[in-house]
Formats: structure tokens, sequence, C-alpha cells
């Protein structure tokens, strides 16, 4: 509200979208029953109180009292733009100034790029245009969620409206085909006015070697497939296989990407390389191919079963003790024997000598004696 010192008059100034309707208010405090009127730029009387002189059927009265005199416009063209007076009658006369701004949005943009298929690493411009609008819209860009910056320009037409220009150069790279580029417009009178391309990139092919068979080491004698994956825009037309500083085996098997050799030896060992290449450029992976002996390991540790470890240890014990139990008791029973027949006769005999011959000798006895040790 914009009111003047000493006066009891206010009213707003009002912005509007071209086409839609605006209000204006004239306020007054304490009044004394003066007259109240508005006056359109021109100074000619839209409304005396609650009477309309002007013969132009947009301006309808909203409210009229001692305090307040409101009026509406509707369908706001560019040529209502302007000052408008609300007037006091009293001594001296009073006035307040609402000065109606009519906006009018832009266009929907115009986006354009300076070529529709771009190369990896170069770069391209890409512009959008917002035309007929007021005040000037400003313009930012967008891939995809990073925010880029353009350059601009304003061009005032015959007819007080602005076209908006804005310009934007990026280099792009394999990652930003198939992103989405956008400029957004912003302005008072409109809001989320967008255009959106996606990028399209040319690039060369990403290459990868893959060992088909076998899984593990490559032995002698046994078989070698690989694979080679290339990838790119558009798609690689031509993939070969080649054996760095040497040739490839003779009996060597390409199939388009693929390369199969048969029973290996060492003599094959060297470094094969896949190329691919399209439009855009050329590329290779390496495989080193080392040719192990047919008894080689498959580069794993072998797993130790500690179970099976004890199992034969505890079996192996087990044997070794009962074979000195049966050795024991062999020797204890033979021992026992001798002893036997060295005391054979010894109770019957008158003396030692005699008890030894009868041992000896074998002389009959009634009875033989023997001990046995368990």
């Amino acid at each position: 509200m914009f009111l003047f010192e000493g006066q009891n008059l206010g009213t707003d100034n009002v912005s509007v979208i071209e086409g839609e309707m605006a209000t204006i208010s004239c306020r007054v405090k304490n009044n004394d029953d003066s007259v109240i009127q508005l006056l359109n730029p021109n100074r000619q009387t839209i409304y005396f109180r609650d009477v309309r002189p002007l013969k132009d059927s947009r301006f309808q009265l909203v409210n009229f009292s001692d305090n307040e005199l409101r009026v509406s416009l509707s369908n706001v063209s560019l040529s209502d733009e302007g000052r408008y007076v609300c007037q006091l009658y009293t001594d001296p006369p009073q006035e307040a100034y609402a000065d109606i701004t009519v906006l009018v949005p832009p266009g929907s943009p115009i986006m354009d790029s300076q070529e529709d298929v771009v190369s990896e690493g170069n770069e391209t411009e890409l512009t959008c245009t917002a035309m007929g609008s007021k005040p000037a819209a400003s313009i930012r860009w967008m891939k995809g969620e990073q925010e880029l910056t353009g350059k601009m320009t304003v061009d005032e037409t015959y007819d007080g409206m602005f076209t908006v220009t804005s310009r934007l150069r990026l280099t792009v790279s394999k990652e930003d085909d198939g992103a989405p580029v956008s400029c957004i417009i912003d302005h008072p009178a409109v809001k989320d006015l967008r255009a959106q391309r996606y990028l399209e990139v040319l690039y060369q092919p990403e290459v990868k070697i893959v060992q088909a068979f076998p899984e593990g080491l490559t032995r002698e004698g046994e078989n070698l497939e690989l694979t080679c994956i290339a990838k790119g825009k558009p798609q690689p037309h031509q993939i070969s296989w080649l054996r760095v500083d040497d040739d490839v085996p003779s009996h060597t098997v390409i199939t388009g990407s693929d390369l199969f050799i048969e029973n290996l030896n060492k003599s094959y060992n060297g470094t094969y390389r896949c190329v691919a290449s399209n439009a855009v450029g050329e590329a290779y992976d390496d495989y080193i191919l080392f040719v192990y002996d047919s008894r080689a390991g498959d580069g794993a540790p072998q797993k130790i079963d500690h179970a099976v470890i004890g199992g034969v240890v505890a079996v192996v014990m087990f044997a070794i003790l009962c074979a000195l139990i049966v050795l024991g008791r062999y020797f204890a029973r033979h021992k026992g024997t001798y002893f036997t027949h060295e005391a054979k006769g010894a109770d019957d005999a008158a003396d030692a000598d005699t008890a030894i011959i009868n041992a000896e000798g074998g002389h009959n006895n009634t009875e033989e004696k023997k001990e046995y040790y368990i």
C-alpha cells in the first residue's frame, strides 16, 4: 500500500498476466463523505462513486462504500498497462496511484543443436530461445542433475517484448550418450517451462578378452578358447586377432570374435591381441598365454584333511603297539621255558651238579615243570 503523508487515500500496485483479471482498490481512512473516483492512465473517469462513465464493459464494480472503491478489469492486455489514479474530492483533492504491470509469458522454448550426433571428445553447441515475453525471461541449463552455465543475449522487439537466447557449449564423453539436456525458462508469468533433448555421442570400442576354456591353468595338451567382447557406438564393424611379435599358431581357428587353439604346448606362449574398430576409432585388449606342464596343479593349494591324517596316525600307532605286545609275549614265553629247563630236577637232585646234569641230560622225570609268563 502506498500512502502519502497527510493524506487518507491509499491503493496498491498490481501485476497481472495478460488475459487475466486485475483488481484496483481505492481505500479511504476517516472519510467525511468526500467523493471517490477512479481514473485510467489517460485520466478518463472509469468510476465516479458507483457509476461508470467509461464505456468499457471490462471494468466492473466489485465494492463501493464510504471507505472503498474496488474495480475489476478483465481480459487485461498490454494496452491496459500504466498508472491508474484514485482520487478523493477534498480540499485540496487527494490522489493515490496504482501502477498496473502486464506480464506476458514467453512461448514454448525452442531448443536446437549444432549437430545431432557428436563424437566423444568433441565440442557441441546447444541453443535455447524464449520469444515474446515481458519482462525478459532468464534461461538455465541442466544436464541430468548437473546445472550448467550458458551465454545469454536479450533482444527487445518493436512492440516492447523481449526475445532471449542462451547458448551452451560443452565437450562430450561416452558417458554423455543418452544424457538429457534441458533448458529451463524462469519468468514471473509461468512455471516449469522447459525444453529437453538427449545427447547422442559416438565413441570408440571398449574391448575385453574372456577365457572361455579352460577355467583354470592352461596346461600342455589342453585346448584354449578365447572370446573378444567389443562394444562401441556405432557397434564395431571389424574384430581381428593377432599374436604380438610372432605369428599365431598354424592350426589356430579364428571365427569372428572367438579364437581357438587345440593341443597347447609351450611354444605357443605369448601375447594374443584382439583389435576392434568402428567409425570413431580403434581399441584392443591383450591376453598373455603361459602354458604349464601337464602335471601342474590348478594354481590353488590343496586342502589338508586333518581328520584323515589323524586317523592314519592313530592306525599306525595302534599297529605299532600291537606289534610290541606280540613281541613281548613271544620273548617272555621263551625266556620262561629256559629258566624252567635250567632248574629242572633241582628239587630231586642230591647236589647242584646232579641238578645240572639232570636238566641238560634230559633224564626222565615223573613230571616236567614249565613256567609261562603272560
